[in-house]
């Protein structure tokens, strides 16, 4: 089958337990764009919301679902453990390291993380995430920051960077991404971490900080339970509708459960799980965030694919308003 590669990560979905502390922390901290206020199409009783570049461009939207009692998350294996964001250069890691000074912003030091300035930090309900630079970067292009973001354009986040998937039989994993998913393995380094972790590098598509997957081997710790400061999946870039319904024969054929082909109106999808337990995405580049929302007015209401516009009244009813107007 004449499959193209894939283009690397389309966007990470995680859990937050508070929508509105979510929306300020992404936007007003991080400076990323609401591009879509719309709801969990598997529950539609849920928000979920749309951080990304200026307009959702693939590759720089990260996703939240709001579930409201979430419980903490008991971090552990079998999981997505680390969400990385790319920036422009090295300069812009320390603009970040002051900016979350002056907001109190939970961080580390920096550090070179595979030979790129690096520097992790977590969210107000410890989501795990880390800015890294794309000073030397070669590969898959980032986006563009929003211009009226409350950070400067130049070191404004430009989509999301690899993905660190942590988990107890690494090999399982490493197969499906080389064997199913064609991704090729392009190196190894040791985690700056105090476990001291190997952690091995896989690359699709161009490669670089966009379109690379961390493995690491933890064995000695328990699945992790999910919860608030959680990632749900990672969803990695298919160009087209047509590619993707060939992605759907590749699973069946290498005998992978899965969704089957599944219309999210802002793209098409596909999921499965790999064996050790974490969801994959694949979607589609488009169509995109603009086919029911004007660009300058992207997630400022609530929008709903045209199959649940019949459903609003009710919908709305049962979500607690947010307000989000630019």
């Amino acid at each position: 089958m004449n499959l193209k590669p894939l283009k690397g990560q389309h966007h990470v979905s995680a859990i937050t337990a508070n929508a509105k502390g979510n929306y300020e922390f992404y936007t007003q901290i991080l400076g990323l764009r609401l591009v879509k206020k719309t709801v969990n199409q598997d529950d539609t009783s849920v928000y979920h919301l749309f951080y990304a570049d200026e307009r959702g461009n693939p590759g720089t939207d990260l996703t939240f679902f709001e579930i409201p009692h979430a419980g903490h998350t008991v971090f552990g294996t079998n999981s997505i453990s680390l969400t990385s964001l790319r920036v422009p250069n090295d300069a812009s890691i320390q603009y970040w390291k002051n900016r979350f000074e002056q907001s109190a912003v939970d961080h580390d030091e920096i550090v070179q993380v595979a030979g790129r300035a690096s520097l992790s930090f977590r969210d107000f309900e410890g989501q795990r995430l880390m800015l890294v630079s794309d000073e030397h970067n070669v590969g898959t292009p980032g986006g563009k920051p929003w211009d009226k973001s409350p950070v400067p354009a130049e070191h404004g986040i430009l989509g999301l960077g690899p993905v660190t998937l942590t988990v107890s039989r690494p090999e399982r994993t490493a197969k499906v991404l080389m064997d199913v998913l064609n991704y090729r393995e392009k190196e190894s380094f040791t985690s700056a971490g105090q476990e001291q972790s190997q952690v091995r590098v896989f690359e699709t598509g161009e490669g670089g900080t966009g379109g690379e997957v961390y493995l690491v081997e933890r064995d000695d710790l328990p699945r992790e339970r999910p919860g608030r400061g959680s990632v749900h999946h990672v969803a990695f870039r298919v160009e087209t509708e047509e590619e993707l319904r060939k992605w759907v024969d590749v699973l069946n054929q290498a005998g992978l459960p899965n969704s089957g082909f599944v219309e999210r109106y802002y793209f098409r999808s596909l999921y499965f799980r790999e064996p050790n337990g974490i969801l994959f995405e694949l979607a589609t580049d488009g169509p995109g965030f603009e086919g029911d929302e004007s660009f300058e007015h992207l997630g400022e209401r609530l929008a709903l694919p045209p199959y649940f516009e019949n459903q609003r009244a009710a919908i709305e009813a049962k979500l607690k308003p947010l307000e989000t107007t630019n």
